[in-house]
């Protein structure tokens, strides 16, 4: 061949090269939640200084998001590049193998100033295997109006008997105002977020310290009694497919006294483009039973690249975009301090600009901190994890129950029912998987 050949080849392969590494597309699932859909809409500014890396959305309800997702990792399908999955997941992924370690986010990513009770959610061997997009507890968040008008007074800190009482004086249904709104929706992580951190409040537990399953005890009895009578007392109408999104609509549009759930909802409701009474809402602990433990739960939402994924440079190039100081500030200029991802960074909760913005800063920290998956019941339990259990077999499990105890809200199954079918089938999976005999 000759030298002009020689040189002529070489540049094709070059612009090749050059072709294909433009064209590297990452494939993103996340969940429909608002801090989701916001940075969709702001990624522009990744793309800007990645031009070689284009990005591809798969958005999803919650509840598919999560089958979808654990699906493709466990068959190592390969559907996506980028995974948005929570602290449940992490630990137990990357004991499988199945997660790649983010050692790569960036120089200036500081992975130090992540929150310690998120952090450590994420971590398994010391090493980081997902960064948090946003993290959380649970609160309440109420209107004053309506606490006004019926002569209430909000503690910082209710027990769960205020709160019902609380619930049937402000509930007028002939105006479509209902003095409660909590999820119903089956789910291990809609319904039985909800109900496993309740049940923690009322001295219940998931299993004992032998992994016998406790559903035949009188705390779950008492608790799920409660969530019953206090929704059909006081709550919407269908509450039992009733989800994170399905009460934040309803809470916007008016219709809810008390709300019951995630923290990172709180800059939504405060917001006047999202809500109808953005000026009239107070914050709360979760409630409690006087027996050492508030009904609020540790979660955040995070982003991981799955194992033997061939694009893990431009993975973690977005993860550090998207979950990085540089993000926060970024959302700060467009939508305001008040709106940025919260629940992830100390430095965060030590900016003035933020805490002014954001009246519920103090009280989103103070339930992150407070959560304790460690030490999540009264009674000891030979497991971690608050709302939920961190074994394999829960998600399964834990949608099996939710299903029960949906159908219990619904009416179509007594709570007795739904309680003898959970130990059922809660102690046959324990006993299937070896945790007990």
């Amino acid at each position: 061949m000759t030298l002009k050949g020689i040189l002529f080849g070489s540049a094709c392969l070059m612009a090749m090269s050059a072709s294909a590494h433009a064209e590297t597309t990452l494939t993103i699932a996340t969940v429909n939640n608002g801090d989701m859909v916001r940075m969709q809409a702001l990624t522009d500014d990744f793309t800007s200084k990645n031009p070689d890396i284009k990005l591809q959305w798969v958005t999803l309800e919650e509840n598919v998001l999560r089958e979808r997702v654990t699906t493709d990792i466990a068959t190592k399908g390969g559907q996506f590049d980028v995974l948005t999955i929570g602290t449940y997941e992490v630990p137990i992924w990357a004991k499988q193998g199945w997660l790649v370690p983010l050692d790569n986010l960036g120089a200036d990513y500081d992975a130090d100033d992540i929150l310690p009770p998120i952090k450590a959610g994420l971590t398994y061997e010391n090493k980081l295997y997902a960064a948090p997009f946003y993290g959380e507890s649970s609160m309440i968040m109420y209107r004053k109006d309506l606490f006004d008008a019926a002569g209430l007074t909000m503690p910082e800190s209710p027990t769960w008997d205020f709160v019902a009482d609380a619930a049937r004086k402000v509930t007028d249904k002939s105006k479509e105002v209902y003095g409660i709104c909590l999820r119903g929706k089956a789910g291990w992580g809609e319904n039985m977020a909800f109900l496993s951190a309740t049940a923690n409040s009322f001295g219940a537990r998931w299993f004992d310290e032998s992994w016998k399953p406790q559903f035949d005890q009188p705390a779950w009895k008492e608790t799920l009694d409660f969530y019953v009578k206090m929704l059909n007392e006081s709550g919407p109408p269908g509450a039992s497919s009733n989800g994170f999104n399905e009460n934040l609509a309803l809470f916007n549009s008016g219709k809810c006294g008390m709300w019951i759930d995630a923290t990172v909802a709180a800059s939504f409701v405060t917001n006047p483009k999202d809500s109808s009474v953005a000026d009239k809402v107070g914050f709360a602990l979760a409630p409690n039973t006087g027996k050492g433990k508030n009904a609020n739960w540790l979660w955040a939402w995070s982003l991981a690249v799955p194992a033997g994924s061939q694009k893990v440079e431009a993975a973690e190039k977005f993860i550090g975009w998207a979950t990085s100081k540089g993000y926060t500030e970024l959302v700060a200029a467009k939508e305001g301090w008040a709106n940025v991802p919260p629940g992830t960074r100390k430095s965060l909760y030590a900016n003035p600009e933020y805490t002014k913005a954001a009246p519920f800063a103090a009280l989103t920290l103070a339930s992150i901190e407070s959560a304790d998956p460690t030490k999540p019941t009264v009674d000891p339990v030979p497991y971690t994890g608050v709302q939920f259990v961190a074994i394999p077999e829960f998600q399964g499990l834990g949608t099996t129950v939710g299903q029960y105890f949906s159908a219990a809200l619904a009416g179509s199954t007594t709570v007795d029912e739904a309680l003898a079918q959970a130990q059922a089938t809660a102690t046959d999976v324990m006993t299937e998987a070896g945790y007990i005999q």
